[in-house]
């Protein structure tokens, strides 16, 4: 079946709204996780940081034995 221009024009457009639609989904899906993983690397260093902070006093504790 052949198209006119008018209707290839159409198809095009139609086509990049599509695409537009699809590459925005992706950079939410991408953004979304990269929050994520920010937070979850936020939690292991708070509790690297506490680990550390645990091991301080436990040895500060030891040593004054």
């Amino acid at each position: 079946m052949s198209q006119t221009p008018e209707e290839l024009e159409a198809d095009i457009a139609r086509q990049r709204e599509e695409l537009a639609a699809t590459v925005t989904e992706l950079q939410t899906k991408v953004e979304d996780r990269a929050k994520q993983t920010a937070r979850q690397a936020a939690i292991v260093g708070g509790a690297v940081a506490a680990v550390f902070v645990v091991v301080l006093v436990v040895r500060k504790i030891r040593a004054r034995r």
